[in-house]
């Protein structure tokens, strides 16, 4: 996934508005797969990357997969959002992509609902491919909906905890906390408040942190987003509860709503040199693995800590588990070049070399088990934290849907309400939120 692209709640807003797009794709995968694979032609590779070290780590990829097929030749086209994307697989056409790499896992329920994207296990089966055997759990958990693989994990996003050590030093705090409990106490010792405003926050915890989302944070509890009938588990699954109690109270234990969001005002972009981890406004950060390289080039004043993030204090002996996402990549169904296509997606996703060589160049976790295992992926030990947690076996993701992220972005704008003080009662709230949650994946169907 792009150092420029998250699950904020912009993204997720802004799936639920694309997965609409995508409901009107009706493409076939009966007929459209009869290219010889071995015939010379040429096929268009759209994905959304853009900064010059991720494009150059794309083309060198590209590049390595031509020298292998010699008869296909790629037309590699960057910085293709879901929306472009939605656009050109509703119109068809020669201008229309082949293969299509995704950053927002929260549209793969709608991709496979609506068939924008082939389903890949004819593809698998004839590759003598079991993706389960290629991928872990929650990396197929968000590739595929409804027994419908309509894609594959390129490259993978871990999130764990960032921590200044100089402040946790200087705090007399010697190891980062392990349960909710602990993190708790040591986010109130490394607060210091200056007026109404912090010359330093232990920890940000609203849900407008950057990556504190209510997903983000609730991974760490366990939860089942939804029951064996499909309806939404938010209000059965004490997990949601629980979470929306804890970081209401850390809320309240650091200072306020009002009083953080004020300083939260105060912060640079979440993607630039003036993060408030990078300057030391806050002394520990929830995030993914690409903030290590963001914090070095920003040339942080400090020493940098990692850690997984913590976990409710029941589930102690799960500690090191952590929430994932990533990129996904598949083939359109417009494509008259499926067979050829399959190649490329086939060497990108599950290639060992080609996966490890793209994970060293742009700085994300390795996707696939064995690529996870390479001793040529490039590991120092911060890093290392994100590699451990990408395979942890607790470690989960939010489920695909067919509403694509209209789910995430209910529960989420419900979460906002609570921490605010907004709504009191959280049964109730929760309540109603399931039902909204229910009603629009009925709808959606």
């Amino acid at each position: 996934m792009s150092t420029r692209t998250r699950n904020t709640a912009a993204a997720l807003a802004a799936t639920a508005a694309i997965s609409l797009l995508a409901s009107a794709c009706t493409g076939s995968t009966d007929t459209a797969a009869n290219d010889d694979p071995k015939a010379k032609t040429t096929i268009t590779f759209w994905h959304g990357w853009s900064a010059p070290s991720e494009v150059k780590a794309i083309q060198e990829n590209v590049a390595r997969f031509e020298k292998e097929h010699a008869n296909i030749k790629v037309k590699v086209v960057g910085n293709m959002t879901d929306d472009k994307i939605n656009q050109a697989l509703r119109a068809g056409g020669s201008n229309a992509p082949d293969v299509v790499s995704s950053f927002t896992t929260d549209s793969v329920g709608k991709f496979c609902a609506s068939g924008a994207f082939v389903d890949l296990k004819p593809f698998l089966d004839k590759s003598k491919i079991d993706p389960s055997k290629v991928f872990h759990k929650p990396l197929l958990d968000y590739t595929q909906f409804d027994g419908n693989q309509c894609s594959l994990p390129l490259l993978n996003d871990a999130y764990g905890l960032y921590y200044n050590k100089d402040a946790f030093k200087a705090a007399g705090i010697t190891t980062p906390p392990k349960t909710w409990s602990e993190f708790e106490k040591v986010a109130e010792k490394l607060t210091k408040s200056k007026g109404d405003s912090y010359s330093q926050l232990g920890f940000m915890p609203n849900y407008h942190g950057y990556e504190t989302t209510p997903m983000h944070y609730v991974s760490q509890w366990g939860p089942t987003y939804f029951d064996a009938d499909g309806k939404s588990n938010i209000v059965k699954d004490p997990a949601f509860s629980k979470m929306l109690t804890f970081q209401k109270g850390l809320v309240e234990k650091l200072g306020g709503f009002a009083k953080l969001e004020k300083y939260r005002n105060t912060f640079g972009d979440e993607w630039g040199a003036k993060h408030p981890f990078h300057t030391g406004q806050v002394a520990m950060q929830l995030d993914g693995e690409w903030r290590l390289g963001m914090a070095k080039d920003a040339k942080v004043k400090f020493e940098i800590g990692t850690a997984p993030l913590p976990v409710a204090d029941d589930q102690a002996a799960d500690y090191g588990k952590g929430y994932l996402s990533g990129t996904i990549m598949g083939i359109a169904s417009t494509s008259k070049k499926q067979n050829a296509a399959w190649e490329l997606v086939k060497y990108m996703t599950t290639d060992t070399a080609a996966v490890v060589a793209f994970a060293n160049g742009i700085h994300n976790v390795p996707s696939t088990i064995e690529a996870l295992k390479s001793p040529q992926l490039k590991i120092d030990p911060e890093f290392k934290t994100f590699i451990d947690i990408a395979q942890h076996p607790k470690s989960s993701t939010t489920p695909a849907n067919v509403d694509g992220g209209a789910y995430q972005v209910t529960f989420q704008d419900f979460g906002y309400q609570y921490e605010a003080g907004k709504v009191s009662d959280l049964k109730a709230g929760l309540e109603k939120t399931a039902q909204q949650i229910d009603t629009d994946i009925a709808k959606a169907k």
